[in-house]
């Protein structure tokens, strides 16, 4: 079966080896000294508060003096197989929307959780369900160590929740979002593979198979209402750099969106999981 159609049916496919071993090495490089600066200056939060990933890495902060590596950042995350992929899969109008760096909580104290990513936006749940066939929002996992680290629920892409799955995800009637669910599929990766699933289907990472666990997810998808305000355009490149960024397209469109949001009402969007990435998987 066809990628398209497997991501169709399930809400994800793995792509294995889709990486060389020299592109993920350069990837590596460059987030492992991002997480390095953001550990020396979240330390504190990464205990107290069980993190269990950050977000932006793109962010100018993680490159000061360094635009030549941001940009060199850009490309490797957003290579031509990758861009070009997406778009056969999913049709024109695919755009970044951000970064995230999973790894596990200190000593492995929290336990993983059942979520949907918007369940943590100002959205309402009965929007979002009713939204739930119009919104793409994607994400590609990059995993930089070998790990059996996100389980996901086949099918509730495009379905809403059962009974269950909602009294779990949203701890209701006594029930807690770490309890197992049927139907669940553990995920397995090596460096080098990729994998792309729904942001909205039901999702946890997996903390305690991995004594190691750095995963790199590009956060990506198509322009809609309720989502197109999230996008933060600090994260993008300037206008400067875009220019230098040989494959750009989904920079560019993210830009417009970014540009156009600069001139709508504010919201305050800071519990959005692609934004206040502290809070997912």
């Amino acid at each position: 079966m066809e990628i398209s159609k497997l991501f169709d049916d399930k809400g994800y496919v793995v792509i294995k080896k889709f990486f060389t071993q020299d592109e993920i090495e350069k990837i590596i490089g460059i987030v492992n000294r991002i997480y390095k600066q953001w550990l020396n200056e979240n330390g504190d939060a990464f205990i107290e508060h069980q993190l269990v990933n950050m977000h932006s890495l793109t962010h100018p902060h993680y490159f000061k003096n360094n635009s030549h590596e941001r940009i060199k950042f850009f490309e490797l995350i957003a290579p031509d197989k990758l861009t070009d992929l997406l778009e056969s899969m999913f049709g024109k109008g695919i755009h970044f929307h951000n970064t995230q760096l999973f790894f596990n909580p200190d000593k492995n104290r929290r336990c993983p959780y059942w979520h949907r990513d918007l369940q943590y936006s100002p959205i309402e749940d009965a929007i979002q369900a009713k939204e739930q066939n119009n919104i793409l929002c994607l994400h590609v996992r990059i995993p930089l160590v070998a790990e059996k680290g996100i389980e996901l629920i086949p099918h509730t892409h495009k379905r809403w929740d059962s009974q269950l799955e909602r009294n779990v995800r949203l701890e209701l009637n006594g029930h807690t979002n770490s309890e197992e669910l049927p139907g669940a599929v553990l995920i397995q990766l090596e460096p080098g593979d990729i994998l792309i699933f729904s942001a909205q289907m039901i999702h946890r990472g997996n903390y305690k198979l991995n004594q190691v666990r750095k995963a790199l997810d590009l956060c990506i998808g198509k322009q809609h209402p309720l989502i197109s305000g999230y996008l933060d355009g600090d994260i993008l490149p300037n206008d400067e750099e875009i220019g230098r960024i040989r494959n750009n397209k989904w920079y560019k469109l993210a830009k417009d969106i970014a540009t156009n949001n600069a001139h709508a009402p504010n919201v305050n969007l800071t519990q959005s999981p692609t934004i206040n990435a502290k809070l997912t998987s």
